[in-house]
């Protein structure tokens, strides 16, 4: 194994591109990973996100691999693809686990992918189990686990060979509350343990809660790049007053100089950095009518990609 880059940054990608038949998944995507920090992709579905975790291990090749850059651990997935997934841990989205094996028997198995031996796997699966709170399942089937359990196990899985960069495919679609919490706290703990993150996810509090930086792709291109806090501060305004009773806005819009309004479906989202002025219209409404909140990621997410199907 050649040496490994010791760079701050663990990924660098440069002018990626990804085309199947007539679409074009990527189009010059650029961006980096620094050690020790999580970097999130969001998008709607379509995007190019699962293609460029793809292209990063291997799965998937690049197009004219000799015009762009893709660097992962100072190693290029097209020509080094087992030296990149003997340092990295990966969570794809589907649930690719032996259903008839046990907990247990499916880390083993997996373990030994890694040619680790009995004496050295012991521990680090009895460690892992206890990280995920799984160690009361250790021996039933997979079949008999819930959807978060499953979802605990491939992370559980992805972390055995101790990577330093975590691959996450949308880690936590489909899972209640209080496992997707549970998950982000040990994508934290991870964190500050050196670990470095690669996240896709259609949940925005997930990657405000857990990403340091953003990156929204819009069909294949990078549209937005940086810290969340950064990025609903420069691009949207602060505060949003939901309008959820169309019966008199038409009425109250023209009487009123009204703000930059979103439309979808029956509700109206009016945006401004003036909090009086919404005050102002949300006073024109019967309680339970409207809703006056700060703006958050999925207003910006909305504002960027837009709120139709398609759009």
């Amino acid at each position: 194994m050649s040496e490994i880059d010791l760079s701050n940054y663990v990924v660098q990608v440069s002018g990626v591109s990804k085309k199947f038949k007539d679409l074009k998944a990527l189009k010059e995507l650029s961006f980096s990973v620094e050690k020790a920090t999580c970097l999130g992709l969001l998008g709607p579905n379509g995007s190019g996100k699962t293609t460029m975790m793809k292209i990063l291990y291997g799965k998937t090749l690049r197009d004219n691999p000799q015009v762009s850059q893709v660097s992962v651990f100072g190693y290029d997935p097209t020509t080094n693809e087992l030296e990149i997934k003997y340092l990295s841990g990966i969570v794809p989205q589907e649930d690719n686990l032996d259903a008839e094996l046990s907990v247990w028997q499916n880390l083993v198995i997996y373990s030994r992918f890694y040619g680790l031996s009995k004496k050295d796997y012991l521990p680090r699966l009895n460690y892992l189990l206890n990280f995920m709170e799984l160690q009361p399942k250790r021996d039933s089937k997979i079949r008999e686990l819930s959807g978060g359990m499953r979802r605990r196990l491939i992370i559980a899985r992805a972390l055995i060979n101790s990577p330093r960069l975590l691959i996450l495919d949308e880690p936590t679609t489909g899972l209640d509350p209080q496992v997707r919490h549970v998950i982000w706290e040990k994508l934290r703990l991870l964190k500050k343990e050196g670990v470095s993150i690669l996240l896709t996810t259609h949940y925005m509090e997930e990657a405000f809660q857990i990403c340091d930086k953003l990156i929204i792709l819009h069909k294949g291109e990078k549209i937005l790049e940086g810290e969340p806090n950064f990025l609903i501060e420069k691009n949207i305004e602060k505060y949003v007053l939901e309008i959820l009773n169309l019966d008199h806005f038409e009425k109250v819009e023209r009487k009123i100089s009204v703000p930059r309004v979103e439309k979808t479906g029956n509700c109206y989202f009016i945006y401004s950095n003036d909090l009086e002025k919404l005050k102002q219209i949300r006073d024109k409404f019967s309680a339970g009518d409207s809703y006056l909140r700060q703006s958050n990621l999925e207003d910006l997410f909305l504002k960027i990609t837009g709120r139709q199907l398609g759009d």
